[in-house]
């Protein structure tokens, strides 16, 4: 029996992606008892997949305490695996890899970079562009196991494991007909719309069509989402009572809605894995060559400044990109709702024709 590891201390849609990893690896060792380490915040992701045996759901500040940090490493040496897959490839794991005594020690290296320690017996370089449809970041990921491991039949495609009961929940049954889920806020206050940019967007939606909308965002963001919600003008179609608390409760939520219209972050990922239709908006910073999985202008639409005024970016580039991180707010303003429902209208059109409202 192989025992296998897989790091990825990060965000809710970089833990589903890298879920391919024990996905296809199983396929190589189909008796391997593999073990996902990630953060707490994002494993409802994990749950119930028939190809993880354990999670490991680490808290993130306690992690970052040096006394805690190394601890966890003894004991993730003491557990002897055999493989260790490190797509976060930061300190963090590194250090995890070169501590864990494992045969073979797999991450990702930026390719004009040399590694200073030994942290990997097999370092990978990141792609440069995405060659498939399911985007680089999905690409990488299984670029780390094809480096090492020969692998036929790639799944490229993260899902969601629902139990029976969850697929059969129906917390909408007593509400109208197609339902909307709206991402309204970003995971983080910089992969957020302007507010009246994503009400005016929300207008569009409930004059346009008899639809319901949900609203999305962290339980934190809730005073946020009452703002948003406030600019809106057919707050009727607006439904706050029906709301998911956790990320395993809002795959169940998302199950039962028709379709996502939301920021970039892990509820795209979450709709895209549950094969439902998602319209995503990308903050200027976001590198969308590694994002946008599966997109292909029907099923899966979206929009990024960059594509719309290319003029405005003098390069792409990663360093460009945290400079534009650092204040996203000015090129934000210049992705206006009128740009961006040039593109969202023939995407509602083709899911909610059939519901659109008659002109008196």
């Amino acid at each position: 029996m192989k025992k296998i590891l897989v790091i990825q201390n990060k965000r809710i849609g970089d833990v589903l992606l890298s879920s391919v990893i024990a996905n296809n690896i199983k396929k190589v060792f189909p008796d391997s008892e593999i073990t996902f380490f990630a953060y707490n915040y994002t494993t409802g992701v994990l749950e119930n997949n028939p190809n993880i045996e354990h999670i490991i759901a680490i808290n993130e500040k306690k992690l970052k305490q040096l006394p805690y940090f190394f601890t966890t490493i003894l004991k993730l040496r003491a557990e002897n695996f055999d493989i260790i897959f490190d797509p976060y490839a930061k300190f963090q794991s590194r250090m995890i890899c070169l501590g864990s005594g494992a045969k073979y020690r797999i991450g990702f290296k930026r390719e004009h970079k040399k590694l200073k320690l030994p942290f990997y017996t097999h370092p990978v370089n990141f792609k440069k562009k995405a060659t498939l449809p399911c985007g680089r970041g999905i690409e990488d990921r299984i670029n780390l196991i094809q480096s090492v491991f020969p692998l036929e039949q790639v799944d490229y495609e993260p899902k969601i494991f629902l139990t029976e009961n969850e697929q059969n929940f129906n917390g909408l049954e007593k509400i109208p007909h197609p339902v909307i889920m709206l991402g309204v806020l970003g995971s983080t206050p910089k992969k957020s719309m302007p507010y009246e940019y994503i009400a005016g967007i929300i207008d569009y939606i409930t004059e346009k069509y008899q639809v319901t909308i949900l609203f999305n965002y962290a339980p934190h963001q809730k005073s946020e989402a009452l703002k948003i919600y406030e600019k809106c003008s057919f707050k009727t179609q607006i439904n706050l009572d029906i709301y998911a608390s956790s990320i395993r409760g809002f795959a169940v939520l998302m199950n039962q809605c028709n379709l996502l219209v939301s920021n970039e972050g892990g509820s795209v990922h979450i709709t895209k894995a549950l094969e439902k239709p998602t319209f995503t908006i990308y903050s200027p910073y976001i590198d969308k060559d590694a994002w946008n999985s599966f997109e292909d202008g029907k099923l899966h639409q979206s929009i990024h400044l960059l594509e719309e005024k290319p003029d405005l970016f003098s390069s792409f580039s990663p360093e460009e990109r945290k400079k534009i991180e650092a204040n996203p707010e000015s090129l934000y303003l210049k992705l206006t709702p009128a740009m961006i429902l040039s593109k969202l209208k023939p995407f509602l059109e083709h899911h909610l024709g059939s519901f659109a409202k008659t002109s008196s």
